[in-house]
């Protein structure tokens, strides 16, 4: 999907993708690093998992995710019998780019006394070949259940890993993959804004290294990192994750001051997630026009990827599934 064509000129996009959103059955998702154009007209907006949950629980034929591929995969892995569709088949993940399939079998393979905990941000052929899949707010209840002295690959996130390895004690062997957002904050940048704002908590999330890590006072996921800053009495809160986080912040809370962590230029613009960017009202609408991209998953991959899908969830019920903020807003007639 590229540019708008010409044939959208004069089209008023949010009526026609409400238009199209009713005459298709559609349900539309947005995650919370989409613009904040596209989070409003979503019926939901929330963390990955959870869209997908709350999009399987509807009577919708065609799910609408605005986010990025492997999002948009597990919502194909538990919805099978609905069409999905991607704005932009580019949409893809710095952290699933990292670990190719054929590359994490082959260490599997390697490393055959290990069982892998593999974080949801990973393809279809990679939770495929997983034993338990893992999201931020979910790993430490996992990690809890297993032997100490059994051996973990944690993939792809080293960043997430090493955050659970110092929580947890563990030792847990590591893929050296990364998000290219949440490694783009700059300490020093942000050391020079806690001087600034002295009295501000920095929330962060655990794909961000250490030495950013190090200086938050709240650790979580999107949801974790939205709930504290909501309910913390703090007038102005340093945000470090993608900052279109803030727009859902700003309109729960619109007292409070809410501040992207800067990158090494002093802003936050480089830590705008590019691959969620590449998703426009204008690749919405022709999606639900033409119901194309399609995410398609053999069954067999798609049987192998939910088979850990479901132990994390028998594993780590309550500790999933939370990442709404709202109701459902498009009731359908």
């Amino acid at each position: 999907m590229n540019a708008p064509t010409p044939s959208l000129a004069g089209l008023d996009l949010r009526v026609e993708i409400d238009r199209l959103r009713k005459e298709r059955n559609a349900v539309i998702l947005a995650h919370y690093y989409q613009a904040p154009e596209i989070q409003d007209l979503a019926d939901f907006v929330g963390d990955s998992l959870d869209l997908s949950s709350k999009a399987a629980s509807t009577d919708a034929d065609v799910i609408a995710f605005c986010g990025v591929r492997f999002m948009a995969e597990v919502a194909k892995i538990l919805s099978p019998q609905k069409t999905v569709i991607l704005p932009d088949m580019d949409a893809g993940c710095s952290l699933e780019d990292s670990c190719p399939p054929e590359q994490f079998a082959a260490f599997r393979a390697a490393h055959p006394d290990h069982i892998a905990l593999t974080y949801i941000n990973c393809s279809a052929a990679v939770k495929a070949h997983s034993d338990i899949i893992v999201t931020s707010s979910s790993a430490e209840k996992i990690l809890a259940q297993l032997p100490m002295d059994q051996k973990i690959i944690f993939a792809p996130d080293k960043n997430l890993g090493a955050y659970f390895n110092r929580k947890t004690g563990r030792d847990m062997l590591l893929w050296p993959g990364a998000c290219i957002v949440h490694e783009a904050f700059s300490e020093t940048e942000l050391l020079k804004l806690k001087a600034l704002h002295p009295d501000a908590p920095v929330a962060a999330h655990p794909e961000c290294p250490a030495y950013i890590l190090d200086h938050a006072d709240q650790v979580g996921s999107t949801r974790a990192i939205l709930e504290f800053a909501l309910s913390s009495p703090a007038e102005t809160i340093i945000v470090a994750t993608e900052p279109h986080i803030i727009h859902q912040m700003q309109k729960a809370a619109p007292h409070k001051t809410f501040i992207g962590a800067p990158g090494a230029d002093g802003n936050c613009n480089c830590n705008m997630c590019p691959y969620m960017a590449l998703n426009t009202l204008e690749k919405l609408y022709i999606a639900l026009r033409d119901l194309t991209p399609r995410i398609e998953i053999d069954e067999a991959t798609r049987i192998r990827a939910k088979a850990p899908l479901d132990r994390m969830l028998a594993m780590a019920a309550g500790a999933v599934g939370q990442g709404d903020l709202g109701a459902k807003r498009v009731t359908g007639d």
